[in-house]
């Protein structure tokens, strides 16, 4: 607790929500530009996030054992450099395929952040009270979704894509010079010594472990999800309902407001019922609503009103879901906290290359298919907490 009182806590705190929100900003700012980069540079739009999340799960396999061995600032250090990087690569691509390219590149070191701001919060505190940080967290966060499209949709407005990706670059710029201010969190004493490959050996012990893997699948099920309605939602609600791409973040904004309501209750809620209590009732909940979603989206009744409805309540758990199955899964294995951290962000973003692919091989044009993927894998994440 000596490395908290060094630092103020609000700053603290900002800091690590700004980290944790970083994902969420690079994939969701570009979202309302996607149907116009299609038009200027020809290909799938849908592949350029693909790219991103094949990057980012793939580079936090190597990224939390560095940790662990060096500490938590040298590998955000080094991710931000490439961040900026690869954000200037994008804005000065010609093609979709250069910007896959970059979106990789872009994202070995965007996943630095989110994957070792929950491993400093594992380091910093106990149980309960990373839980209520957690969550707290993601109320902060969830500032980063609502105003990504938003921001991305006036900036395409009254510039081009390419802008984007340079705010993108002052972003990764400002958070390089924040990283100042915060502490090493992982002391000497704790960091993994020995061969630096034998690390790796974490992963197949973590693998192994039932409990770390249960509340991991179950949050990386819940994403498939999540990230089908990212992937998935611009062109149902832009190119499907017509909805103005400058207004596209406003609906997408409404579902983080329910976000950081929930997440809000979350902190009282831990105190008076356990993890797994939480996470039964809100994945049953999510398979609720993932089942009406599809229902309404493949008769079409209702319209745009009942998508947004039942996306809501499909949305708004994703603080309690995330929160109480990060902080089970990594207290479920605390002395491989940066491996353990670095695996259930490679599979939890890792999960979004399935719903791109699955949307870019379904998509019938309509929401069906961007709903039954939601259904379908809300389930799978409750059948991983309620199994014994």
């Amino acid at each position: 607790m000596q490395q908290v009182k060094s630092i103020n806590s609000v700053l603290l705190l900002t800091i690590l929500s700004a980290l944790m929100a970083f994902t969420s900003l690079s994939t969701d700012i570009y979202l309302p530009a996607m149907p116009q980069m299609e038009q200027d540079l020809g290909g799938r739009a849908e592949l350029t996030v693909t790219g991103f999340l094949v990057g980012f799960a793939l580079a936090q396999l190597l990224w939390g054992p560095i940790s662990d061995r060096v500490g938590r600032k040298i590998p955000l250090y080094m991710g931000m450099i490439l961040f900026i990087i690869g954000s200037i690569g994008c804005a000065m691509s010609d093609t979709i395929g250069q910007i896959v390219f970059w979106r990789v590149f872009q994202a070995f070191g965007a996943c630095t952040a989110p994957m070792l701001a929950r491993a400093m919060v594992r380091d910093l505190f106990d149980k309960t009270r990373a839980v209520q940080l957690m969550s707290t967290l993601m109320i902060i966060m969830s500032i980063a979704p609502i105003g990504g499209p938003l921001l991305g949709g006036q900036l395409i407005k009254i510039s081009s894509w390419h802008t984007i990706f340079y705010f993108l670059t002052a972003i990764g710029i400002l958070m390089f010079c924040s990283l100042l201010w915060l502490p090493e969190t992982h002391p000497q004493k704790k960091r993994a010594k020995g061969p630096f490959w034998s690390v790796f050996r974490n992963y197949r012990q973590l693998f192994r472990n039932r409990n770390f893997m249960r509340y991991t699948l179950s949050l990386t099920f819940y994403y498939v999800g999540q990230y089908a309605f990212i992937v998935g939602s611009p062109k149902v609600y832009i190119d499907f309902f017509h909805i103005e791409p400058q207004h596209f973040g406003w609906l997408f904004g409404l579902n983080i407001v329910g976000i950081m309501l929930v997440s809000f209750a979350n902190r009282l809620l831990v105190r008076h019922f356990s993890l797994d209590q939480l996470l039964r009732f809100a994945t049953l909940f999510i398979s609720l609503t993932g089942g009406l979603l599809a229902f309404f989206a493949y008769t079409q009744i209702g319209g745009i009103v009942s998508i947004i409805v039942f996306v809501f309540g499909y949305f708004i758990l994703v603080g309690i879901i995330g929160s109480c199955a990060t902080v089970s899964a990594l207290d479920s294995v605390p002395e491989m906290a940066g491996s353990a951290s670095a695996l259930l962000g490679s599979l939890q973003y890792g999960s979004g290359i399935i719903s791109s692919l699955l949307l870019a091989i379904f998509s019938d044009g309509t929401a069906w298919t961007m709903a039954w993927i939601m259904a379908t894998f809300a389930v799978a994440s409750a059948a991983m907490v309620w199994r014994k």
